[in-house]
């Protein structure tokens, strides 16, 4: 499971290149979030795992700000939650998560991305059945057996638990994600290099050189969409 984080890690840290984009989606995942529940992360889970990701890829305080603020007033934006499935070069598989205010628009537009960069889309369920939804929180400056402890002792449930470079990454169900960081955050652990509710694949392929350069442009063109949120996938991008 430590390849799965380094995929992780890895895609995170290219998005992190274009910040405008990250911060401009966040702005629209954190309005949503608030619109659909109390605008207090203390009262709506939801928001709260929202702000909690926000925090690990550095999105600025007034982002957030103007994003909650605006869910208060008076103006309502309507957006629908989409997941998309399809395969990409080599039969790699691909989920898209999209938040939109115009579904025809973005089906279109995901589905153009997918057939001009050699993938094609699959009907709901095609690719899902693959992948896992998975709590993934990640810390530095305590050991593994440090955090067993910590999480045995609150009673926390996990899946796994890897110690990689200088992290250590907790896996878990999506329904512990609040609970594990609760527990860490008791023992004194409060800044997290991930955090993330996500889709892990089952199995990872390694695509021949061609096959990933053509993986790496579909991947480039699906997140470059606006109204795309997430990408999951189970190519093995390497160390």
């Amino acid at each position: 499971m430590g390849r799965k984080w380094n995929n992780i890690k890895e895609k995170k840290a290219q998005k992190d290149k274009n910040t405008s984009r990250i911060y401009a989606k966040f702005g629209r995942v954190i309005y949503v979030a608030a619109k659909q529940g109390e605008p207090d992360p203390e009262l709506n889970v939801n928001l709260k795992v929202v702000l909690e990701r926000a925090k690990t890829y550095n999105v600025p305080r007034t982002i957030i700000d103007r994003a909650i603020e605006k869910a208060k007033g008076s103006a309502e934006e309507n957006y629908d939650e989409l997941r998309y499935e399809g395969f990409g070069p080599n039969g790699s598989m691909i989920i898209v998560d999209a938040l939109t205010n115009n579904v025809n628009r973005t089906a279109a537009e995901v589905r153009s991305a997918f057939n001009k960069n050699g993938g094609n889309m699959g009907v709901s369920g095609s690719v899902a059945y693959m992948f896992d939804a998975t709590a993934v929180i990640g810390m530095e400056g305590k050991t593994a057996d440090e955090v067993l402890e910590i999480l045995m002792e609150a009673d926390v449930d996990v899946r796994d638990i890897m110690e990689e470079e200088d992290s250590v990454i907790v896996y878990a169900e999506p329904d512990q994600f609040h609970a594990v960081q609760h527990a860490l955050k008791e023992a004194g652990i409060t800044e997290f290099t991930v955090a993330e509710l996500t889709m892990l694949a089952q199995s990872d392929v390694t695509l021949p050189e061609e096959g990933q350069a053509q993986f790496e442009k579909l991947m480039d063109a699906l997140e470059d969409l606006e109204d795309v949120q997430q990408v999951y996938h189970n190519v093995d991008e390497g160390e």
